[in-house]
């Protein structure tokens, strides 16, 4: 049984979630259904691809870069 991978911080995990096969879902000569888990993030959270991409963003526009502060204010919907 291959091991998971190991990275640097939790940041470099995040989009690397698997993808499940369903095998009862509908009979194998019709589909081929696939899950992707995304509650494999390391945050348990859908959110964490889009936070990331919205900070890579920022910092790729300069808008933001490792001395930025960044605060969140909201409680829910990706308010970043």
């Amino acid at each position: 049984m291959p091991r998971g991978k190991t990275y640097n911080n939790s940041s470099a995990a995040i989009g690397d979630t698997p993808m499940i096969r369903i095998n009862r879902l509908v009979p194998a000569d019709q589909a081929t259904v696939f899950a992707k888990c995304e509650f494999f993030q390391p945050l348990n959270s859908v959110k964490d691809r889009i936070g990331v991409a919205m900070i890579e963003a920022a910092e790729r526009d300069g808008l933001i870069n490792a001395d930025s502060h960044i605060i969140e204010p909201t409680s829910g919907n990706t308010g970043i």
